[in-house]
């Protein structure tokens, strides 16, 4: 890959618990050993990435890097649009892992070690991968809108997601995710949920745990919801859970792990470019471990949109189908 003319990273530095923030001045000798000068800017707020990124897009800078977890990512991502139009669609995004999940880098092939990932900075690939456009109501019951690159899921998954946030304040990092999954599995309760797939006249009703679609394939810190999905495919993988009580989902946690989820028989999963979803209940979701909001949503597909730094190695690199552009079911 030819060097990028000007290089900025986009730091979180209350990632990891704040580990990020003590790490920085290393990582960032580091970064300038390898690629050379590096801007750094750090973010105070959450969402405050996405116009740190749009001012570096502005400013020049052809590779974005952003550093901390999913969520820092997904800020990242957002910034490289505006007004629904890339500001520079030759730029890309280089992803320095950080955080407390790390789940779209696992979907990339990018290692945990910052070494090696500032590897894949310097010699990786700048790959075209699909974005997905989610359209849904925000916490203070707005319509609202993100771009996501990895993952979004509503249910149980949305659920953990905002009691981790509130977790966070007191336990930092995995610890938080873990509270927020103990209290989840003792009080939650399925919803019912109508989705519609790809404008099918015939909307499939669910009582459900969790609905995930996949543009990369984990989230939750290691879940495997989506062991089939890829990238760059131009189709996302839904993957329905049904409900059917805690102690039948505890007892099958694991499969959840192992990448074989689709063989379990509480599992439904199809592809879709477009999908809606509704409920007459409350209905937590989540953008990339983000917890943005509330169902209706309604998620469509964006097909090799975002230039992103991978290693060669990245499995679904290896896939030479062309872009699918009609869902089928799983």
């Amino acid at each position: 890959m030819s060097k990028p003319r000007k290089i900025a990273a986009v730091v979180n530095p209350h990632s990891a618990g704040g580990r990020t923030a003590r790490e920085w001045p290393e990582l960032a000798s580091l970064l300038e050993s390898r690629l050379g000068p590096v801007l750094t800017r750090f973010t105070d707020d959450h969402g405050a990435g996405i116009a740190i990124t749009r001012d570096l897009l502005r400013e020049g800078h052809d590779l974005i890097i952003a550093v901390g977890g999913d969520g820092t990512t997904n800020e990242v991502a957002n910034g490289f649009f505006d007004l629904n139009e890339m500001i520079n669609p030759q730029a890309a995004l280089g992803v320095l892992p950080l955080g407390t999940g790390g789940d779209f880098r696992r979907t990339l092939g990018i290692p945990t070690q910052p070494s090696d990932a500032v590897d894949i900075l310097a010699t990786g690939s700048a790959t075209p991968i699909d974005v997905g456009l989610a359209r849904f109501r925000a916490r203070n019951g707005q319509p609202a809108s993100r771009y996501f690159v990895n993952l979004v899921s509503f249910g149980m998954g949305g659920h953990v997601a905002a009691q981790s946030r509130n977790f966070m304040r007191r336990f930092g990092g995995k610890a938080a995710f873990f509270w927020a999954t103990v209290k989840t599995f003792l009080s939650y309760r399925g919803r019912n949920v109508r989705l519609t797939l790809d404008g099918s006249a015939d909307p499939l009703s669910c009582f459900i745990t969790n609905v995930a679609i996949g543009n990369g394939q984990f989230h939750g810190g290691g879940m495997w919801p989506c062991p089939s999905a890829a990238p760059n495919d131009g189709i996302f993988d839904v993957t329905i859970i049904d409900y059917a009580g805690a102690l039948r989902l505890l007892a099958s946690i694991s499969v959840l792990y192992s990448g074989e989820v689709y063989t379990h028989p509480l599992v439904r999963h199809f592809d879709a470019g477009r999908i809606l979803a509704e409920s007459s209940t409350t209905t937590e979701i989540e953008i990339d471990g983000e917890p943005l909001g509330t169902l209706p949503l309604e998620v469509s597909i964006l097909p090799r949109r975002l230039k992103v730094l991978v290693p060669p190695s990245s499995p679904w690199l290896a896939s030479t189908s062309p872009v699918r552009t009609e869902s089928t079911v799983g």
